[in-house]
């Protein structure tokens, strides 16, 4: 859960069915520490109660222009002026309309009209049927939306209230938080292309055995997390893990080392920055079995012949993107023991200008991490801390370096 404590929120709510999941919502901001006051349109109470709302924001919920619980009569100003941001969750179709024409018949749209465009940003949810979502009228609403500086946060794709199933459902709760949270972070990586690697690979001895670790993922995902968070546009290529990309990631599941390398080469030559934190297997076996190994009379266990994979980040960095400057290159190592020491081998062997060492047993499957950056001047520790905080800080880290890097290649 990311800290929005110094945050205030004014919530905006129009009418649709989609109500209901604004109040998973505004828990959310509340937990997560933010001030959140409710707004709803009068057509939104048609679907979920002031009362609802305010018992979860802990605060009282306008809906009339009419309001007198203001000290001047002016709710639609003295709501927003301390407002972080405006977010309306569900936008309507109707709502969206209005707010391109500058139309004020209500408290809600009065308020976003009267926002103060330098300071404070409006945030838009939209849900709608899939028609109305996909009508050409609602599709310019939208492109005109984004050119006044509105933030249009997608849509969903699946069953909707009234039966029929395709895009135009409000995403859900924790996705507008999370998009939020990524508004409001440092965008370190804008317009930069990451590329990363994670999980483990599998190299199957026969259709039903396979060679794998115990690499969870974790680490890889939350870096296209913090990445994506950061403004990067964010590949993600991944071995077998049981994770779910972050929105707005995109995901080429692969298998073995071979699919991997393939399409890290293959994706690599868009990227500006290719962190390979996947756990790739160093062989695989030569004699696959194209049916089930049988334990034989013998009882003795079958000979296995094993070959090299191919060294994907050693290619990476010594690919000819990477030789051109056009490339920054971050390793991860998974050591047993000896972190320091093995890590800073193997960053000058690879031939990356960053390694980030952490110990597998102590990391592997877990939702927390210690890691070591490794570069030509020294070491630096990232204390243990979960690895969406780890993510985070490297991803820092490493907007930093490329700067430097690129800021190096001029001179």
């Amino acid at each position: 859960m990311k800290d929005l404590s110094q945050k205030h929120i004014v919530l905006g709510l129009s009418g649709g069915i989609a109500c209901y999941k604004a109040a998973e919502l505004c828990r959310l901001l509340t937990k997560s520490g933010a001030s959140v006051q409710v707004v709803m349109s009068e057509a939104a109470t048609q679907f979920i109660t002031p009362v609802t709302m305010q018992a979860l924001s802990g605060r009282e919920v306008f809906v009339s222009q009419w309001d007198d619980r203001q000290f001047n009569n002016m709710a639609h100003i003295n709501l927003t002026r301390q407002a972080s941001a405006i977010l309306i969750a569900p936008a309507s179709a109707d709502f969206m309309a209005k707010l391109i024409h500058g139309r004020a018949d209500d408290l809600l749209s009065l308020m976003c009209l009267a926002r103060p465009l330098e300071s404070t940003p409006l945030l838009l949810a939209p849900a709608m049927n899939r028609e109305m979502w996909s009508h050409p009228a609602t599709q310019r609403n939208v492109q005109q939306l984004k050119e006044d500086g509105a933030v249009v946060l997608g849509v969903a794709q699946g069953d909707q209230a009234c039966g029929e199933t395709g895009d135009g459902r409000m995403l859900e709760p924790l996705d507008i938080f999370s998009e939020l949270c990524d508004f409001f972070e440092p965008q370190v990586l804008k317009s930069r292309r990451v590329l990363i690697n994670a999980g483990p690979t599998f190299e199957p001895i026969d259709p039903v055995r396979g060679l794998t670790n115990l690499s969870s993922g974790k680490m890889g995902f939350s870096l296209a997390q913090a990445a994506k968070a950061a403004g990067a546009q964010v590949t993600l290529i991944s071995g077998p893990v049981h994770l779910s990309p972050p929105r707005g990631v995109r995901l080429i599941p692969v298998q073995t080392a071979q699919e991997m390398h393939d399409q890290v080469l293959l994706e690599v030559e868009q990227a500006d920055v290719f962190i390979a934190t996947a756990a790739v297997a160093d062989w695989r076996v030569k004699n696959y079995s194209t049916a089930k190994l049988k334990k034989g009379e013998d009882r003795k266990p079958p000979h296995l012949e094993f070959e090299e994979n191919p060294d994907i980040l050693s290619a990476v960095a010594h690919g000819d993107r990477a030789r051109r400057g056009a490339l920054f290159c971050v390793g991860f190592a998974a050591e047993s023991h000896d972190l320091l020491q093995h890590a800073s081998e193997k960053r000058i062997r690879k031939g990356v200008p960053l390694m980030v060492g952490n110990l597998g047993p102590l990391t592997f499957g877990r939702d927390d991490n210690e890691l070591l950056l490794i570069d030509e001047h020294g070491v630096k520790t990232l204390e243990r801390n979960s690895k969406e905080k780890l993510a985070a800080l490297l991803i820092t880290d490493v907007a930093q370096r490329l700067e430097r890097f690129l800021e190096g290649k001029k001179s």
